[in-house]
This record gives C-alpha cells, structure tokens and sequence, in this order.
C-alpha cells in the first residue's frame, strides 16, 4: 500500500462520510467535504459560499456552474500548493485593496451592514476573515501562474514566423479597421452655464428649505435618471463609490440637513443625507448638469469653421492650429493627434470612437477635415460637451494580421498561446502527481481536463 501522511489518512477519511459537525443549508444539502487536493478539503460550503457570491453580483447559477466552481477550486489549490513550495509571498497591500472593494460592493449592493450579514449568515467580522484569507491565497495564485507563464523562453521573430508557417491562414487573426485622427477643440462657456445651474439649485434649495419636500423636486428636476423616480434618493451604499466631493459632503452632513452645491464631473448637486452607519450612507440628490445654448454652439462653430479655411488654404498647418488654439490639454501639445486614454494608442477601432466622431470622419478620406461637430470629451461618466473639428490622418482596412505589418499583435498572441500551454502543462502534471480525490456526487461534471476522470472515489 503506498504510504500517504497522516494529513492526506485524514482528508480521505472525511471525505468518506458528511462532517461531523454537518450543516444542513436551507435546500436541504449537509455539508461534507467533496474533494481533497494534496492537503487541502473542498467542501460544499467552498462552493456555495463561492455561489452565493455570484447570486449576490446578480450572475445566475446552477449545476454546470457548481462543475466548474468545483474544477476552478481544484485547480487553484494546486497553485497554492506549489506557491507554499515556492515560498512566494502575499502582497498585502493588494489584498487589503481588493477586501476593501469587495465589502464595499457587497454591503452597496445588499444595502448595509445588517442586510450582508443577514444574507451570508454571518457577522461581518467574520466575512471580512474569510474574505481576506481568500484573497491571501489568491495572491499567492496569481503570483505562481504568473511564475509558470513566466517561465517560457523569450520570443523571437523566428518564434512568429514559425507560427505563421504552422497555423491555418484561416486561423489568423483579423485585425479590425483602425482610424488614426487629429482634432481642434472649443468648449463653450462653462463659467456662464455653470452659474445658470447653480442659480437654478439655490432656487430649489430654498423651496425645499420652505417646506416642500426634497423627493418631489428630485422626481421633477433631477437630471440623475438612476435616483431621480425614487425621489432622489441613492440606497445605503459605502462612500468609496461615489466622486470624492460627493461622498465627503454626504459624510459631513446631519440627517436632514440639505448640502450647499456640491461640483463632481457629473455635474451639480444638492443633498440630503437619511442615515449614516460607518463609512456607508443613504442620501437624496437632485443632479442638474450644465446647459449650453445655440448662441455657444454657433459661437464656437463659426471660429472652427474659420481655422479650417485657415488651415486648407495653407496660412496655417492643422498641427500649428491645434497648439494655439484647441482647448483640449491631452491633444493640443501633440498638434491635435488623438490618443486612447486606455491603451494610449493613436489607432482607435469603431467600438472605440465616440458616435459622434465616427459620424464625422467615416466618409473622410485621410487628409480631409470634418465640419464642425459638437461631440463629448473623456471626463467624468457621460462626458463633457465639446465642439471640434477633425481630421482624418490615416486609415488602416480591416486585413488578415500579416508578418510585415502586424508583428506586435502576431507576437502578443503567440506569448499567450505558449503562456497557455505552459499552464496547461503544470496543471497536467500536478494533477497527475498529486493525491486527490473527488466525491462521486460529481461524477457526472464535464470537466474541462481529463485527468480529473481518475480521481473519484470509489464507491462502495
């Protein structure tokens, strides 16, 4: 008989029969250890924890998931494992950032405290325990896969073309249409129009100081249509969510004091606080955004229409034109050239362009300026109203990623697939070389890796 430690005696011997302090869930299912990885137990309690989570995050669930739930802890416990042999190390500080998140979503979307606690059955202490263990071994399992994939030889262009030579031209990537472009931006009179929203705030600030009630005028003027039909008012939610200046007026008001104007990159606002526990708060606004009229939009129209005869009758280049007199600080240094905030990119795909400046240059041909359009720039949520022109500067068509002209996508893709085979390859192997054993009340899963297959327990 092939002698296993006493650790390994053990977690076989309870998975053989339910624990013996079983918890029985509400659907009548007892607790019980269905799986053991090395030294590590899975039990049902893993994977309905893990699928009350997904509830809680509005993703259904059912037996398929369960199968993959039940694969996915498997596998992460075999990157733990080894991550102990490596002796890697948690990263603290991202662990704490992403507990943070997590409860703060949580408590948001079950409405406080006592509504998570009531919905996981335990105190939150307890879950902010849980929760931080498990993103201490995540860490540790991030680090280890990212130690695998790390592992594969450096590639070389030899390594693309070799790739090229074996795939099925048919399984290359096709690499989207892509617009490079310039702009020169106006924005109209913000101080103007901000002005004009403020007075209409102080307006219904005063009516409601003169008893009428903060939900009505929320239903009638709130520009916010999230809160606006329930009067405004948010739900209990931790203050991490919301703009800075936004959450630290919520927090520095007494319930039923209503704020003075508050600015965050959604607009203005008025609140009334209903209850605060901890960091967390329940508060009613009314959001008015800025309103800019024809006179601005013709305004600004008129000076852009008169750069872009400039600029086509050769007094003055696009770029010289974009330094002096666009507004817009990310792209008037670069001589108008647009960049993705994201990727930092000069090359956008459709789904990456804003409508309105798809609009504007799609029946451009590289070289031509667009008329005046007004469009939005990239602050804030919705964006704030901007009025440009742009130039079409280069497009590149929609092609079959090549050698010559696609190098950098080709070799990304190449790194992920060896990436890919390198992970496939560990996993193989530990699955292989570890002790594991998998409960019969799984044996009808599809797992996605074969070697699983011969780890059920026998039954009796």
């Amino acid at each position: 008989m092939k002698q296993f430690p006493i650790l390994f005696l053990l977690a076989a011997s309870l998975l053989t029969a339910p624990l013996a302090r079983a918890q029985k869930y509400p659907d009548g299912i007892i607790d019980k250890s269905v799986a053991v990885v090395g030294g590590e137990l899975i039990a049902i309690s893993d994977l309905e924890a893990e699928v009350q989570m997904m509830r809680a995050q509005g993703v259904q669930s059912d037996r398929n998931a369960r199968c993959e739930l039940l694969e996915s802890i498997m596998q992460a416990k075999l990157f733990l494992m080894q991550a102990r042999l490596d002796s890697l190390k948690v990263n603290n500080d991202m662990v704490q950032a992403e507990l943070s998140q997590r409860l703060d979503q949580m408590r948001t979307a079950l409405g406080g405290d006592e509504a998570a606690e009531k919905y996981f059955g335990k105190p939150l202490y307890k879950l902010r325990q849980e929760w931080r263990q498990q993103l201490e071994d995540n860490s540790l399992i991030q680090q280890e896969q990212q130690e695998v994939s790390g592992k594969i030889p450096e590639l070389t262009p030899y390594d693309v073309k070799q790739y090229l030579d074996t795939v099925d031209v048919a399984s290359l990537p096709v690499v989207p249409i892509k617009y490079q472009m310039s702009q020169i931006c106006l924005y109209p009179d913000r101080e103007a129009a901000a002005l004009a929203v403020k007075e209409r705030l102080l307006s219904l600030r005063e009516r409601i100081m003169n008893g009428e009630k903060f939900a009505t005028l929320a239903r009638l003027y709130s520009e916010d249509p999230g809160s606006a039909r329930k009067g405004g008012e948010l739900g209990m939610a931790s203050k991490s969510i919301f703009w800075p200046a936004f959450a630290d007026a919520a927090m520095a008001l007494k319930p039923g004091i209503i704020s003075q104007i508050v600015e965050t990159p959604d607009g203005f606002h008025i609140i009334e606080v209903l209850d605060k526990k901890g960091d967390m708060f329940n508060a009613r606004h009314i959001l008015i955004k800025p309103k800019y009229t024809q006179a601005d939009q013709d305004k600004a129209f008129k000076t852009l229409d008169s750069l872009r005869t400039a600029i086509d009758g050769g007094k003055i280049s696009f770029q010289l034109a974009a330094r002096f007199y666009s507004q817009d600080p990310a792209t008037r240094t670069n001589g108008g050239q647009m960049a993705d905030p994201m990727t930092g990119s000069s090359y956008f795909e459709i789904d990456q362009m804003k409508p309105e400046d798809y609009a504007a240059v799609k029946d451009l041909q590289p070289g031509q300026m667009s008329a005046p359009i007004a469009s939005r720039d990239n602050e804030g949520r919705d964006g704030n109203l901007v009025y440009k022109i742009v130039r079409l500067d280069r497009i590149v068509p929609a092609h079959t990623a090549t050698f010559e002209n696609d190098y950098t996508e080709l070799l990304a893709g190449v790194r992920q697939r060896k990436q890919a085979d390198a992970i496939d390859a560990f996993l193989d192997k530990k699955i292989k070389e570890t002790y594991i054993v998998i409960d019969p009340l799984f044996k009808d899963c599809q797992f996605k890796r074969k070697g699983w297959t011969e780890k059920f327990r026998q039954e009796d």
